[in-house]
């Protein structure tokens, strides 16, 4: 018998099982993350579009500054949610599957974001977009653990990029959609009133640069249950997990730690917020405590787990605080690219929307579009850095290179009176849009490789949106910030670019802890 002939006598048959799984499955798998990921996208940079023209409406007696705060509090809120829904659905992800707690972080952003349209006070705006937030939060760490473990170590880098990517052309279709749908009320008027719908709630849904119409189409994400119910397999990793009984480790109960620490997270923006009675003193002991109790309660779950699931063995413990000092690693440098991205990019439209007098330019939709146009190229970029090079240098050279940005964006660009900008302006806003997010092609290729599959959804879905709450907390400052910026004779447009640029110096922490984190580089995903 030959060589060839003896390799094929003896071929197992299981891997040939597995291919044919990730012929049938990874595609369907990838298009299903890769939508979500992109609506996720678009949930998050609605806001950041539609927030100045809805609270104008819902506060037309208010001064800026009010709005400004309200403004702040709804980021924040929304943060908290993606925290909370982060750790929720990756929960729901290693218990009850990838595609099953996907499909169901889904439907809560699609359906709750679309309500938004319908709100008539800023507390309603931020309820709506708490809830929102917990599926968009849950969504992102269930598709990078469904797309990771059925793929495998294939093509890891480009995958990752594809996810930052993904995310950032739903920011980009929020700007090209309100800004067609402006240029087009005249006509979009007239097909509502074809469709039936009378002048009085045409006129409602498109007053005001028509920020009820684009919430609810934030609702159009749920067509995407069906595609994912119908063709995406579930993870053979987690089947793995289910079939070996790991996953009735998971126990109920101990989600009241993660429901604690959303409320306390709560209780933290409230007392920020303009309906506080405290003033920065009693607020930031609030801060402090209450970041103990969130860290503690997001953590119940994942330390109950890991308690059932390990046995007195050296090893078993070894791994077990191996896999807290990486949640912690995690936590922290997710924290850093994420409080930078909300206190710099998040907040270009509406500070450039200060550059122009008021409807000479549509200068949000414009920063909106450049911003995530660079996001789009900057996490391919990041991710495929992050393969050849290395993570640890790759997210220190994105720290240094963000804090740059973020400088030449807020500090460079200065009030135009004739309602023009310049090519200098869209260089600063594409870089500040592509360099602080490419974290986000980043963190897909890193974070999955921190944890094993056991409590990988959860994990990594605990460091990203730990650092959700970081960056709330952290957004929080800005009215303070800026106030402490703010002297008599100081515009206020200079005054929050400062404000601004000294949250950005966030950058900083970040290229030290990073050396702190294991680099893993060319290791298998486990």
């Amino acid at each position: 018998m030959g060589v060839a002939d003896q390799s094929q006598s003896q071929t197992p048959q299981l891997p040939v099982s597995n291919k044919e799984k990730f012929n049938r499955g990874a595609i369907p798998a990838l298009i299903a993350a890769i939508l979500g990921w992109l609506f996720d996208g678009f949930e998050m940079g609605l806001f950041p579009l539609i927030g100045n023209p809805a609270l104008q409406d819902l506060l037309p007696n208010e001064s800026a500054i009010v709005r400004g705060q309200w403004f702040t509090v709804i980021i924040a809120v929304f943060l908290v949610g993606a925290a909370t829904g982060g750790v929720l659905f990756g929960w729901l992800g290693d218990k009850l599957g990838r595609v099953r707690a996907m499909s169901l972080a889904i439907f809560t952003y699609a359906i709750f974001t679309g309500l938004c349209a319908f709100v008539t006070a800023p507390w309603q705006f931020a309820g709506l977009r708490f809830i929102a937030s917990l599926g968009m939060g849950g969504e992102w760490a269930l598709g990078v653990a469904l797309v990771n473990e059925i793929w495998g170590n294939r093509n890891r880098a480009w995958i990752a990029g594809m996810i930052g990517a993904a995310a950032n052309v739903g920011f980009l279709l929020t700007g090209l959609i309100s800004l067609k749908l402006n240029e087009s009320i005249v006509q979009v008027t007239a097909f509502l009133a074809m469709i039936g719908v009378g002048q009085e709630t045409a006129d409602y849904l498109l007053q005001n640069r028509a920020w009820r119409f684009l919430a609810i189409s934030g609702a159009a994400p749920a067509i995407i249950i069906f595609f994912i119910r119908l063709f995406v397999d579930e993870s053979p990793k987690w089947l793995e997990e289910k079939n070996s009984g790991r996953t009735s480790n998971w126990a109920t109960v101990d989600l009241l730690g993660v429901f604690a620490a959303s409320f306390m997270a709560l209780i933290v923006i409230w007392a920020w917020s303009p309906m506080s009675p405290f003033g920065a003193p009693i607020a930031l002991l609030i801060t402090i405590a209450g970041t103990v109790g969130i860290l503690w309660g997001f953590l119940l779950p994942l330390r109950r787990y890991l308690g059932r699931s390990t046995n007195a063995s050296a090893g078993s413990q070894a791994d077990r605080k191996l896999i807290m000092k990486h949640l912690l690693l995690g936590s922290v440098l997710a924290g850093i690219a994420l409080m930078g991205t909300w206190g710099s990019t998040q907040q270009a439209a509406r500070w450039a929307s200060g550059l122009v007098p008021p409807g000479s330019f549509p200068i949000i939709e414009h920063t909106v579009i450049t911003t995530a146009l660079g996001a789009i190229t900057m996490a391919f970029i990041a991710a495929l850095a992050a393969d050849r090079f290395g993570r640890r240098s790759t997210y220190t050279a994105l720290c240094v290179l963000s804090l740059g940005s973020a400088l030449l964006f807020f500090q460079t660009n200065e009030y135009s009176a004739d309602g023009q900008v310049g090519a200098w302006f869209y260089l600063t806003t594409f870089l500040i849009g592509g360099i602080t997010a490419a974290f986000y092609g980043f963190f897909p290729l890193y974070f999955p490789e921190l944890f094993p599959t056991s409590v990988r959804a959860t994990a990594q879905g605990f460091c990203y949106n730990i650092g959700r709450l970081l960056a709330a907390i952290g957004s929080l400052q800005l009215a303070n910030l800026t106030g402490l910026f703010s002297r008599e004779g100081t515009p206020i447009l200079q005054s929050t670019a400062n404000a601004f640029s000294v949250l950005s110096c966030i950058y900083l922490v970040g290229v030290l802890v990073i050396w702190l984190a294991p680099e893993t580089k060319g290791r298998p995903l486990a």
